[in-house]
């Protein structure tokens, strides 16, 4: 029995996971300015999401390394596009 059939090898590279946020707009008409924003962070998808009484939201989906902070700092980097008023994680899940 070797180390890689033990399991005992670590491996180099973490992965990926695949993060959902919900964006949502401080202004109903800033909707489509903020997701033309959202659209240079380079999103694998990027679809409206109705709220309620024909507010929307931004549903953002992004592939990242599965490394400590990265969700973080995305986050941090939709919540700091101008006109956002929140920004809420919906799901992390690992990448296959």
């Amino acid at each position: 029995m070797n180390a890689l059939s033990a399991g005992l090898l670590v491996r180099d590279k973490m992965g990926d996971v695949i993060c959902v946020f919900k964006v949502t707009p401080e202004e109903p008409e800033r909707f489509e300015e903020i997701g033309n924003e959202l659209k240079k962070l380079q999103p694998e998808r990027l679809e409206e999401e109705p709220i309620a009484f024909g507010l929307k939201a931004w549903k953002f989906t992004k592939i990242v390394p599965d490394e400590e902070g990265r969700v973080t700092e995305l986050e941090e980097k939709l919540a700091s596009v101008k006109g956002v008023q929140s920004v809420e994680t919906v799901q992390v899940s690992r990448s296959l």
